[in-house]
């Protein structure tokens, strides 16, 4: 598989990052099947996994742990951290406190000395990015992570935090949903990337199963996990799904006509922008990984982009969901101009 660089460290790492969300699925049920699964992936050239703490609460971290043994120094490990691992407040957000509790729990399950990318997992409005920067670079001054980076919305913080710190104590990746469906990053993330220097994980290049083929105009009601979880974001009969179903029809059949699946093409699009070090994947069964690894190999063409950019223009997205977290200005308190009690 094509090695790309992680932004300005040089660390390289595979196209496909190996995610942990539907991983931490498998791992309740068989923890040794998890751990399976992404043998198979390192196996067949995947050289990074990115996996948040969260993810099973801390079991998928454990599944991987199981299978770095042996070959950690093969691996580019990224650790996310900061969403709520169980049910205590205190465990939780970009805190110094929690941060470096956090750490030391991720280095055992996953049984390694050093983590090499250590990021938060979405900003923390309750604490300053003053502090977490200075709590990641004293990490990696400690030796227990290599480097750092942090999520790359709102994109004018990925801008201050290299104006707050610079040279080795600076953020050097960001990580940011990239889809056909969401590709707001086009106008945010990714040039503040490229100007930086550093490397960008994109999340999500299916927008959470939309872009996986089921999806089509008359299609019935898709079932999944993650329907079944959040019937919402799924329901076809919605307002704003039928809006995004329309599209995700019309991209269907840009595939259809390039003798594609549309699975092929979400994980092509996100592979190509050329500001995109990896992209992050989250197969559940042996099956699904074929499916990505056969995607990574597709080479789109211009014509076939610029098909895509008239359904969704460069730098837009269909639902304001889709783009992975809501912006603080564009709550409705800000935008109503008030302010919550609390």
């Amino acid at each position: 598989m094509e090695q790309r660089r992680t932004g300005r460290t040089g660390a390289p790492v595979s196209a496909l990052t190996l995610g942990t969300r539907a991983l931490a699925g498998v791992a309740a049920r068989d923890l040794d099947a998890a751990a399976a699964l992404v043998h198979e992936a390192l196996d067949r050239g995947v050289t990074a996994v990115d996996v948040s703490d969260a993810h099973g609460a801390g079991l998928a971290e454990a599944a991987v742990g199981v299978a770095l043994a042996g070959r950690r120094d093969d691996v580019f490990v990224s650790v996310r951290f900061g969403d709520p691992v169980d049910a205590d407040p205190a465990h939780r957000g970009n805190g110094r406190r929690w941060m470096f509790r956090a750490v030391e729990r991720s280095l055992d399950r996953l049984g390694v000395d050093v983590i090499d990318l250590y990021q938060p997992a979405r900003p923390d409005p309750a604490t300053s990015l003053d502090e977490t920067l200075d709590a990641l670079a004293d990490l990696v001054a400690l030796g227990r992570i290599r480097a750092f980076g942090i999520p790359g919305f709102p994109a004018e913080e990925l801008v201050e935090a290299q104006w707050l710190r610079s040279g080795s104590k600076s953020a050097t990746a960001t990580h940011v949903p990239y889809s056909l469906l969401a590709r707001t990053a086009e106008r945010t993330v990714l040039p503040v990337a490229r100007r930086f220097g550093l490397g960008v994980f994109a999340g999500a290049p299916l927008a959470g199963g939309w872009l996986a083929g089921a999806y089509r105009a008359g299609a019935s009601q898709p079932v999944s996990p993650r329907a079944a979880a959040d019937p919402g974001a799924y329901a076809v009969a919605s307002p704003g799904n039928r809006r995004k179903l329309a599209v995700v029809d019309r991209l269907g059949r840009i595939a259809d006509e390039a003798g594609l699946t549309l699975f092929e093409l979400s994980v092509g699009f996100a592979l190509t922008h050329p500001d995109v070090s990896s992209v992050v994947i989250g197969p559940r069964t042996s099956s699904h990984l074929d499916a990505f690894l056969q995607a990574s190999e597709v080479a789109l063409d211009d014509d076939l982009l610029d098909a895509v950019d008239l359904e969704v223009p460069p730098g837009t997205h269909v639902l304001e969901q889709d783009t992975g977290i809501t912006l603080p200005a564009l709550t409705r308190e800000r935008l109503r101009g008030r302010t919550l009690v609390r």
